[in-house]
């Protein structure tokens, strides 16, 4: 999973056109029951993709990775870890970016984070089925309910016309053929991520892209998460669970961090209590905007000391 951070130069305003709308009064059968919509054709490339990730889900199950619990009693951490996982997974950017490229190297930045409401706009591509956007809408809502806690931000899901904060569930033909008409909808899409969502490869599960001004202490504007629309059950639930956190400003990944998310290796599936931890102390008001991984150390340390002693590690 990765997570890219584009700059942007300007503020972005937000359109209030609708993508993949559902008729509002549907035909009914003579019974009285909804007819099912057709689903469109799906291409060969991406029945490979859905049965690749099937397997890989079973594989890391199999392997007892994709661990759903909270507390690992076999995973403690200390205060230490804590403030060394903290840093690594905030102050630094998992990409580079040169221009119109993203390269995979890891770069010191300031700490940045959200100051505003969030609002996610739920955007699925014809090929979800209505029995799966159903189970997606309630586990993003869920999710937005727990970061809102750990973090004091304002999360709901919203309509189009505050919505700065994108999740796309689209297939592998989707993130081709979709997309222009998805940059009229939410207009901080520009080409960089538009060819990014484009080629993703079938090794990538899910990313996410932040937009920001270039200046010193800039908040977080707006995000766009893919989510293939190819994951199986708990694969794309992890994909929700790790790209919204990332997306809030924990946007590296350390592979020390443990038992955390923000690990590639995939041993944990969703947002762990040394997680919530992470974003707990992102957003302390002891922290702000801007500031640097030496001018913070000494504040993450007593967060981190602080919130040690309240509770379970």
């Amino acid at each position: 999973m990765r997570i890219l951070t584009l700059i942007t130069s300007i503020f972005i305003g937000l359109s209030g056109c609708a993508l993949f709308e559902e008729p509002t009064k549907p035909e009914l059968r003579p019974n009285g029951i909804k007819p099912a919509p057709k689903l469109p054709p799906v291409s060969i490339e991406s029945k490979q993709d859905t049965a690749y990730y099937i397997a890989t889900q079973a594989r890391l199950k199999a392997k007892g990775f994709l661990r759903q619990d909270v507390y690992p009693e076999d995973a403690k951490f200390t205060e230490a870890d804590l403030v060394e996982n903290f840093e690594r997974i905030t102050f630094f950017d998992e990409f580079t970016n040169y221009g119109d490229q993203n390269v995979q190297e890891q770069n010191e930045t300031t700490l940045r984070r959200w100051d505003k409401p969030i609002y996610i706009g739920l955007n699925f591509g014809p090929s979800v089925p209505e029995k799966q956007r159903i189970k997606d809408r309630s586990d993003v809502k869920k999710y937005a309910k727990r970061l809102a806690s750990l973090t004091g931000l304002k999360i709901q899901v919203s309509d189009a016309r505050k919505e700065n904060f994108s999740l796309l569930f689209l297939n592998k033909d989707e993130q081709h053929d979709l997309l222009s008409t998805l940059a009229k909808k939410i207009t901080y899409i520009d080409q960089r991520v538009i060819d990014q969502i484009a080629l993703t490869p079938r090794s990538i599960y899910c990313s996410a892209y932040l937009g920001f001004l270039e200046k010193p202490r800039a908040p977080y504007l707006n995000a766009v998460i893919l989510i293939r629309a190819e994951n199986p059950n708990l694969l794309r639930k992890s994909c929700i669970h790790e790209e919204m956190a990332q997306a809030l400003g924990l946007k590296n990944d350390d592979p020390d961090a443990r038992p955390s998310i923000f690990n590639d290796d995939e041993e944990f599936a969703l947002l762990t209590r040394h997680d919530e931890l992470l974003l707990k102390m992102l957003y302390d008001p002891r922290l702000s905007i801007g500031l640097t991984r030496q001018d913070a150390h000494p504040i993450v340390q007593e967060i981190a000391k602080e919130l040690l002693a309240l509770g379970r590690t």
